[in-house]
């Protein structure tokens, strides 16, 4: 028999290794014991050869040499004659919730994102994750695992959240379970893969730049599976023993038994296990669960003081050694002493969830009739605050318990009609809301892409929805961006002030203004429209005059076939005096709809505007990503056009350069050069699958009409070739843009486009250009995932027309980003493209053709033009963007060192496009140096 007290720190199972030897620790607290063994894998479980040794206060002890990392082991526990086997309530790691501990190694494994900052707390987005869900792919088993859910962390990178919140992931019952039931506070659960997997999650997510906040539970454990439940045998009233109460009154929560938090080893055993996942798993912060039921029996008025400030001693710890680290309750009291600091008397959270918010917006989407919709109400969820600081509160419509205890909010607005126009407006528009309001905005997995039905932890997320509702997808990806500022248009949105200034509760209109200091690319303002009717002519208050652009609208049409379109792309405020503001202007809202207005643009497209279909806004500088140009034609615009010299049209279209590359699975495309109002097309021809589609087009594919160009199909045979293109290049995929006009009041870009393999029909949309030298961007056909844009911001070379006007009847610039996937290839090898300028009146092509085609005027009509017989190649192959040989070494020194590290430092803050900036976010900051430090004194 071994026997001797250790004088080593650590409870639990501590390995040590020192100069007296190795092996590990040994020690537990069972102050009610006769004696106490421990019996595992390293003396076949027999517990009566290693005995602790008591120590007082009721904590035993022992080293056991020789022990190592993965030792499964139990303490023996004897009292007045009772034999307990019972397993550590220290663990750190179980085979099971019902299986044996086993020795962890706490510090074998190796962080890497070291140079993780955490995001300031009001720009923080909160993505809530269930492990054994996030991870796993339509079906896949679950429950899925840490590593499954690294590998689709990139998602939400895509999203644009900067902090994820995971559901509980301590060991719990079983291994499919939300995990609010759990066994063993100190170890992670064994079917996500463990205390390593953990931090490997951790560290993947820094290394994006995306924060992580741990639901931990502390009002109640169990009930199943809990050997702390009478742990060294001794109980009062047949409650829990020494780790809960045992009287009547406290004893019980609905959900399992309350700890004890008067007693001494009890508060120490939760304060450190709270300390151990912001230091050990260098979490960024915790959610605590139902705190309502740590500082009190709700269901009987009283109040537990020892909870109260038990929570106070972990926040205050907290904020004395990681201030930055962030502490968020789930009270539901509406209680702002929650989040006041210890010093005041508070509890001394950062933030709170608010059910203020969360009830009365919810209602507000899923209320049947327009009449009933309050927008007082819509006003106190949008004004909440707790203590005035607008970090003090999270704001959600969907949590884990809103989507597992009742349908999602898609559901809730029309059961079984989920798919409904009124239930994707709706929810959007709720959505719109809880992103402008002041608080941190959280959403839970799966909202991004309009998840409906119930949630439940049995079945995986439905990524196929992605794809499926790409266009809410993009919604979503456009607020959060507004939301963290990152296009430099919306900094009010992360500010703490907020005037709800319009009310108007007949028509169900509500306004607000947010901002921090205010002033262009500060002040935001929010229209929403509640009703299902489109509301013109609408004057909305603006706290300054000139110019606002609509930086989002909820009813782009990029957004998916219910959303439809219509309202601002920008308005002018003059100084008539509207809802206590000096400004205002009329405006046109769509149903359902919220607009967001700023008085710059952003830089990054985080928005769509009226009739834009969807985000992404030409800069005027995005083709430097493209390089040189592959052509320059000659750009002579000597061909007959029975419109050149009228009024507002632009004399000639020309095709002035063309670039390309493929990077990261998309397909990115440039073109340069006039396309004129008088109705002339681009037409681009891609063929994205070597040794297919379709080299000659026929008339007798009826549903591809090339945008009512149907020469381009056979001659009226089916048997004789219509446009023939090089030996070789067989198209797979046709895209079209027109620009149409009438006398220049109106100037509209019209969009075709069809995958030639499938014979499916053309799909067609439209946009305004912009007025001259503005520049106006189109994403259309989000839900296959194509980007458009436009661009009229240079006019030089244009002549004819009456100035200004000429800006707003040609289009100089476009733009595309085309998903492989969409093009049928999988690895961007075999790309080629093919395009030119087609005549107004269908019967010729011009001589701006991609390729060495010298200055013909024209080629004849469509069905008769065979490139074939001209000489060269009149198509470019695209090939794969080169990718830098070693990200982190700026210099090209073959090592990345302090010199590179000193250049990410000089370029500190908003970089757009910049080298430092790794993760290309547009900001070099703390996840660059994360980044940068992960492949120190490498060149990989």
């Amino acid at each position: 028999m071994v026997q001797a007290q250790s004088s080593r720190p650590g409870v639990g199972a501590t390995l040590y290794d020192d100069a007296d030897g190795n092996g590990v620790t040994f020690r537990t607290w069972a102050p009610n014991a006769d004696s106490v063994s421990v019996a595992g894998s390293f003396n076949s479980f027999n517990p009566n050869t290693h005995f602790l040794t008591g120590e007082g206060d009721g904590w035993w002890s022992i080293d056991v040499p020789y022990v190592g990392q993965g030792a499964r082991y139990k303490f023996v526990i004897r009292n007045n004659g009772q034999e307990l086997w019972r397993r550590d309530p220290w663990a750190r790691r179980l085979t099971n919730s019902v299986g044996d501990p086993l020795v962890y190694d706490k510090d074998a494994y190796q962080f890497q994102a070291d140079g993780f900052t955490m995001p300031p707390w009001n720009e923080l987005v909160i993505y809530e994750m269930h492990i054994g869900t996030y991870g796993a792919l339509p079906g896949d088993p679950v429950p899925a695992g840490f590593q499954d859910c690294i590998d689709n962390l990139d998602h939400l990178m895509e999203l644009g959240v900067n902090c994820v919140e995971l559901m509980p992931i301590n060991e719990f019952t079983g291994d499919i379970n939300w995990g609010y039931n759990l066994a063993y506070p100190w170890s992670v659960e064994s079917s996500y893969g463990g205390p390593d997997q953990l931090k490997a999650f951790v560290d993947a997510c820094h290394a994006r730049g995306i924060a992580v906040i741990l639901d931990v539970l502390y009002n109640h454990w169990g009930p199943s599976d809990l050997d702390l439940w009478q742990y060294d045998g001794w109980s009062q009233n047949g409650y829990g023993g020494i780790f809960f109460y045992n009287d009547d009154l406290k004893a019980d929560t609905p959900w399992g038994p309350r700890p004890d938090f008067g007693r001494g080893e009890v508060r120490t055993y939760i304060h450190d296990n709270a300390m151990l996942w912001l230091d050990e798993f260098r979490l960024d912060g915790l959610r605590f669960d139902a705190t309502k039921y740590i500082r009190g029996v709700p269901e009987a008025g009283v109040e537990i003081p020892e909870g109260w400030s038990l929570m106070q001693w972990i926040n205050e710890s907290i904020d004395a050694t990681q201030p930055w680290k962030i502490t968020i309750a789930e009270d539901w009291g509406d209680n702002e002493w929650m989040s006041r600091s210890v010093g005041e008397g508070g509890a001394g959270f950062e933030s709170q969830w608010d059910g203020v918010f969360l009830h009365p917006v919810r209602a507000l989407a899923s209320i049947v009739d327009d009449q009933d919709r309050s927008m007082f109400e819509l006003r106190d969820s949008v004004l909440k605050s707790f203590n005035g600081q607008a970090t003090q509160r999270v704001v959600f419509t969907e949590s884990h318990d809103e989507a597992a205890n009742q349908p999602r909010l898609p559901e809730v607005i029309w059961p079984a009609n989920a798919d409904s126009w009124e239930a994707k407006k709706r929810s959007t528009l709720a959505a719109s809301v809880v992103f402008t309001s002041p608080g941190i905005p959280m959403i839970f997995q799966g909202q991004e892409f309009f998840e409906d039905g119930t949630w439940t932890d049995a079945a995986p997320m439905d990524w196929g929805r992605k794809d499926s509702f790409n266009g809410i997808f993009q919604l979503y990806c456009d607020l959060i961006s507004l939301r963290r500022n990152r296009g430099g248009a919306s900094r009010g949105l992360t500010g703490n002030n907020t005037n709800f200034h319009h009310l108007n509760d007949s028509d169900k209109i509500g306004a607000w203004h947010r901002y921090d200091q205010g002033g262009a690319g500060d002040d935001v303002v929010v229209v929403t429209n509640w009703k299902s009717e489109y509301r013109g002519s609408y004057r909305i208050g603006f706290p300054s005059g000139g110019t606002w652009y609509c930086v989002f609208n909820s009813n782009a049409t990029g957004y998916g076939p219910a959303f439809t379109g219509g309202g601002p792309i920008q308005v002018e405020a003059d100084a008539v005096a509207w809802d206590g503001m000096g400004f205002s202007a009329q405006l046109d809202i769509p149903p359902y709809t919220a607009l967001i207005f700023s008085q710059e643009r952003p830089d990054d497209g985080g928005g769509g505007g009226g009739d834009q279909n969807g985000p992404i806004l030409v800069d005027g500088e995005r083709d430097e990503l493209y390089g040189d140009p592959l052509v320059i034609q000659d750009t002579s615009t000597g061909f007959g056009d029975n419109d050149l010299g009228l009024v507002n049209y632009a004399n000639g279209s020309e095709l002035d350069s063309f670039s390309a590359r493929v990077e990261s699975g998309v397909l990115y495309l440039f073109f340069a050069g006039n396309l004129e109002s008088n109705y002339n097309k681009l037409d681009i021809f891609i063929d994205s699958i070597p040794d297919a589609g379709q080299n000659r087009l026929r008339d007798d594919n009826p549903d591809v009409k090339f945008g009512g160009l149907n020469r381009m199909g056979g001659p009226g045979d089916g048997d004789e070739p219509g446009l023939r293109f090089d030996e070789g290049f067989a198209p797979d995929f046709w895209i079209d843009f027109t620009g149409g006009g009438e006398f220049g009041v109106s100037y509209d870009t019209f969009i075709n486009w069809s995958p030639l393999l499938t014979g499916g029909g053309d799909e067609g949309g439209w946009g305004f250009a912009g007025p001259g030298g503005s520049g106006a961007g189109l994403a259309i056909f989000a839900g296959n995932g194509i980007i458009a844009s436009i661009n009229n911001s240079n006019t030089a070379g244009v002549s004819g027309g009456d100035g200004i006007d000429d800006g707003s009847g040609v289009v100089t610039g476009i733009e595309l980003a085309i998903p492989l996937l969409v093009l049928g290839n999988t690895d961007g090898n075999g790309i080629s493209v093919a395009a030119f300028v087609n005549g107004s009146n269908h019967d010729y092509l011009s001589n701006q053709v991609i390729g060495p085609l010298g200055g013909s005027p024209n080629l004849g009509e469509p069905r008769v033009v065979d490139f074939e017989e001209i000489p060269g190649l009149q198509h470019v192959v695209v090939v794969e963007a080169e990718i830098p040989p070693c990200p982190g070494d700026f210099n090209g020194d073959g090592v990345v060192n302090g010199a590179d590290f000193g250049s990410l430092l000089a370029a500190w803050g908003p970089c757009k496009r910049c080298e430092p900036d790794l993760n290309r976010d547009g900001v070099v900051n703390g996840a660059d140096v994360g980044l940068l430090l992960a492949v120190w004194g490498q060149c990989p």
